[in-house]
């Protein structure tokens, strides 16, 4: 036990972070901590803190060397997201020990009630596990990738073709196929067997207890074949044609290289044409042709002719109350439409059509009777633009009869 508070060491991990990272990185290049090294970055940051990094254990004495110890280091490796890549044999550890556990679950499923749940905590344990392994290993390839993509340690390109191979060949294939659903002996396939178990154990099975255990242990499972899914699609859609881009860029350099090396082999073969010699001008071809177009097209003025307004248009305004005295003074009017085309033309010869239609308004005054004529006869009314075929109407005062 520590004889520190939690708060203590949290806080010591936050006061010599950088202390602890520079040991930390030495310890992912080299392996170990020698004492020296400890030495001299104590030296170098100015700190008297060897006894609590060893009363803290975050320093593990190994023979004369020291090395972090695994909560801390993998503490550090999620902070800094620096992990080292695992091999599939290390991975492949927790799809033995999920098998394992299951098919103990399964042939114990209705024996001891408390191992079945202390397998199923293992099990789920194992799962998440696994599901962090694999996310962890595909952050480190994609930075590995990434990092080989830049060839920012500036190695030779027999070098990087060397380490892309190894990249695709130990790491990159077997972990696509672990996850690989495809495949029948992948881990992805076998927590898709467990997820269907499971689910009907939790609907089925006769302890309640055990059965919301069961849907916890579904829901994790769940979460963890999306996570999985999308970690194989980071691996199909984005390292391996990473990867292999780099590997056949490298193998054109080489061709390069032995064309250029190889003595007079330029005699025996013509070399591709890479590149077009072109000349680029400042300017079109055609801008002779286009700056005359456009000076001729002002060369020739054409004539602008100005008409003059005519005199303006007397309105005509519809006065009702005129047109009904002179409709009154003339009563009874034998063709009511022919006598409208008479008035308005001795005041506007040239009338329009709605014109004359506001005289003809003056049929709708209640103090008028109107009456066919038998036969019906009809009038024709002509005027600049339209002739009209109308029925003539007999209008007279309407007759009011006395009060008694």
């Amino acid at each position: 036990m520590f004889k520190s508070e939690p708060k203590s060491i949290v806080r010591f991990l936050a006061t010599h972070f950088d202390l602890i990272r520079h040991l930390f990185d030495i310890q992912i290049h080299e392996g170990v901590i020698t004492r020296q090294q400890v030495s001299d970055a104590l030296s170098d940051w100015d700190s008297d803190v060897e006894d609590q990094l060893l009363e803290y254990r975050i320093l593990t004495p190994q023979n004369d060397d020291f090395l972090i110890s695994e909560p801390y280091f993998v503490l550090l490796e999620f902070i800094l997201q620096q992990f080292k890549p695992l091999l599939p044999e290390e991975i492949d550890i927790y799809g033995q020990s999920i098998r394992t556990l299951f098919l103990q679950i399964r042939e114990g499923i209705h024996l001891d009630r408390n191992i079945l749940l202390e397998r199923m905590d293992a099990l789920a344990n194992q799962i998440k596990k696994f599901t962090t392994a694999i996310r962890n290993n595909t952050t480190s390839l994609q930075h590995e990738s990434r990092e080989l993509k830049a060839n920012t340690q500036n190695m030779e390109y027999e070098e990087k073709i060397r380490k892309a191979r190894h990249l695709i060949e130990f790491y990159i294939m077997p972990l696509n196929t672990i996850l690989d659903v495809n495949h029948s002996q992948s881990i992805y396939n076998e927590l898709l067997h467990i997820s269907q178990y499971v689910n009907k154990m939790r609907f089925n099975y006769e302890n309640e207890s055990i059965r919301r255990r069961f849907g916890k242990l579904y829901n994790l499972l769940v979460q963890s074949n999306t996570d999985i899914s999308s970690q194989s699609a980071i691996i199909s859609n984005e390292l391996l044609p990473l990867i292999e881009r780099i590997r056949t860029e490298s193998e054109y350099l080489q061709g390069f290289h032995i064309y250029l090396t190889n003595g007079d082999c330029y005699k025996k073969y013509d070399p591709p044409a890479l590149f077009s010699i072109s000349r680029t001008y400042p300017y079109q071809h055609f801008v002779y042709e286009n700056t005359k177009q456009y000076f001729e097209q002002f060369r020739h003025e054409e004539s602008v002719y100005i008409e003059e307004a005519g005199a303006p248009e007397e309105q005509w305004i519809f006065d009702q109350e005129e047109y009904r005295q002179r409709l009154e003074s003339q009563l009874p009017v034998d063709d009511f439409f022919s006598w409208c085309g008479s008035a308005i033309s001795e005041d506007k010869p040239h009338f329009r059509l709605d014109e004359y239609f506001m005289i003809t308004s003056l049929i709708f005054e209640d103090d008028y009777e109107i009456e066919s004529h038998h036969p019906a006869t009809n009038a024709i009314l002509k005027s600049d633009d339209v002739q009209l075929v109308l029925p003539r109407l007999k209008i007279k005062k309407k007759h009011v009869s006395e009060k008694p």
